[in-house]
């Protein structure tokens, strides 16, 4: 496989050659290219194909690369200030003003800049995707007969099915419709249950996509605090009994960013609170495949608990394959089906085929569970590796209740510290966290951050991270020195038996 970086080193090798071309001049060719450039055919090709969607080369089959005309100069930009009064009156009758603020959601969707190691990501490295595995899946989709056609607006029967079988309960494939991510699952599951203006509970801390998305619908969301074994239930009692919601939002499994688990007792009074009091709950179920290896058993969805239709239930592929593989799951019983149902049909018609015939190519190859073992096995060492540098080099972060599952530590700064400084020092110092302000709907109780075991590439860099911490929260503000030299981000870890983890997969 090519190499991203020379890919990328190649093209701005040409990009800076190209002056010695005339306009509508023709470029060495490939295999002159490969000779001396010493790179493969296949980094030539897609560092000529990246020129090309910059516009600055053509090709032309057979005939070769060529410069292509520069661009005209760019026109001068028009008068947009008369947008903030059209979107302002946009809100004026309306309860609760819709704000899309994506802000706490790009926190960790945005790459930062070279060098810094990415404790914020909420995506498996490269190096713990099913690429080969993901890549003939691809393949097989691709020779399907009617792969691109139009799917049944619902999701392919065989998807839905296997989305039904692990829910697991009484769900049936009836009851499933596949989505777009989890993402996109949440925003339809929200727009059925709550009109603008409604209340939402809120598990407190939470996932800032979820605040963003309630927000945007003009749902007001109201915290309800969580400990170590989930949302509390006397609270969740009051909060419904004080705002009339219809909806609690609820993480049961390795809640983001906590790590907690519903405890058994507390799921039962969860749904019979909820029952109680008319209103549904929104399971989200993101991390059902990010389980650790010490996990234990986990416990069966609220889901396959619900004989009521008060749960609607949202998992997705996602998180455990790659941010390129969005397929989800949305679970309903009851008429409620048919409003999510409706409302995914406006808002997207339907998954692309390929996707899912990809997708439901990749859970039934013999690589899959392998994968799930694989990632299963990664992410308890990391969390070591994590948990015991911080113990170590910031004893001072608080992290009580390690979690056996997810991809994030959630640690607190301690009373008095300013957090917004902290995660300042810390990207300083070549190290990017989530701070934790974004996951709190009201007042947080204390400063604290989200640290992800996910987006480096192994233990090694855990350990580089928290040490180029440590140097930052220096009394002089350390950590503005030079950076580390980044691990190798194909480097695998070592197992205890001596033998090499194949963290791609095979098909």
């Amino acid at each position: 496989m090519y190499e991203r970086s020379s890919v990328a080193e190649l093209a701005e090798s040409l990009r800076a050659e190209l002056n010695r071309y005339s306009v509508g001049g023709k470029l060495p060719s490939s295999r002159v290219l490969v000779e001396q450039y010493r790179v493969s055919p296949v980094t030539v090709s897609r560092a000529l194909a990246q020129l090309a969607a910059e516009g600055l080369v053509v090709t032309r089959p057979g005939a070769g690369v060529y410069r292509a005309q520069p661009r005209t100069q760019a026109t001068a930009p028009g008068d947009t200030s008369w947008q903030a009064v059209a979107l302002s009156a946009e809100d004026a009758g309306e309860v609760v003003p819709r704000s899309v603020d994506a802000t706490g959601v790009l926190v960790t969707l945005a790459a930062p800049p070279a060098g810094v190691i990415e404790l914020h990501s909420g995506y498996l490295h490269s190096v713990l995707q099913p690429e080969r595995a993901m890549a003939a899946a691809l393949a097989r989709a691709g020779r399907r007969p009617g792969v691109w056609g139009r799917p049944p607006v619902e999701g392919l029967p065989e998807l839905r099915d296997w989305f039904a079988r692990e829910i697991g309960g009484a769900v049936a494939a009836g009851d499933v419709l596949v989505t777009a991510g989890g993402q996109s699952a949440l925003a339809t599951a929200l727009r059925a249950l709550a009109p603008p203006g409604a209340p939402i509970l809120v598990e407190s801390p939470t996932y800032p996509g979820l605040l963003a998305l309630a927000r945007a619908a003009g749902c007001r969301p109201v915290p309800v605090p969580v400990d170590a074994d989930g949302v509390r239930p006397e609270l969740l009692a009051a909060a419904f009994e004080a705002t009339g919601a219809r909806v609690f939002v609820c993480q049961p499994l390795f809640q983001n960013p906590t790590g907690a688990v519903l405890s058994g007792e507390r799921r039962g009074e969860v749904l019979r609170i909820a029952r109680a009091a008319g209103a549904f709950v929104l399971e989200d179920d993101y991390a059902r495949y990010l389980a650790h290896e010490d996990s234990g058993p986990l416990p069966a969805t609220l889901a396959a608990e619900d004989p009521d239709g008060v749960v609607v239930h949202v998992r997705s592929l996602t998180k455990v394959t790659s941010p390129s593989l969005r397929v989800g799951a949305l679970a309903a019983r009851g008429p409620v089906f048919d409003r999510l149902r409706a409302i995914q049909v406006v808002d997207t018609f339907f998954v692309p085929r390929p996707l899912q015939e990809t997708a439901l190519e990749l859970v039934g190859a013999p690589a899959w569970p392998r994968h799930l073992k694989s990632v299963a096995a990664e992410l308890r060492h990391r969390r070591e590796v994590l948990t015991g540098a911080l113990r170590r080099e910031l004893p001072e972060l608080e992290v009580p209740h390690p979690p056996r599952g997810g991809y994030q530590v959630w640690a607190g700064l301690g009373a008095g510290e300013d957090e917004a400084a902290f995660v300042a020092a810390a990207l300083r110092a070549g190290v990017a966290v989530a701070p934790g302000r974004a996951y709190f709907c009201a007042e947080p109780p204390g400063p604290f951050v989200r640290l992800s075991l996910a987006g480096v590439s192994g233990g090694g860099e855990l350990t580089q991270a928290v040490r180029r911490l440590r140097a930052g929260q220096g009394p002089k503000g350390a950590g503005q020195g030079p950076m580390e030299t980044r691990q190798d981000p194909k480097g695998t870890r070592q197992d205890p038996k001596g033998t090499r983890q194949d963290p791609k997969g095979t098909a």
